[in-house]
């Protein structure tokens, strides 16, 4: 079994549709319950971890996308 690394921050893609239409969610807290917020409509919802994970379809990490992470 494949257990998928979720972080704070990182954008989540579901695979059902949230009722506004949007399957992109930002992780807010992580644990055995995972706070996420749609990036469609700003609800806030808290999930088991276990229910998400089979929920998700792919994961956009928050460390690839900011650049101030990056050393020169």
């Amino acid at each position: 079994m494949n257990i998928p690394k979720i972080l704070v921050g990182d954008v989540l893609e579901l695979k059902k549709k949230h009722p506004c239409g949007s399957t992109r969610f930002t992780v807010l807290r992580i644990g055995s319950d995972i706070r996420i917020v749609c990036e469609g409509c700003g609800r806030d919802m808290v999930l088991p971890r276990e229910k998400l994970e089979h929920a998700i379809r792919k994961i956009h990490s928050a460390e690839a996308a900011d650049p101030s992470k990056e050393h020169s």
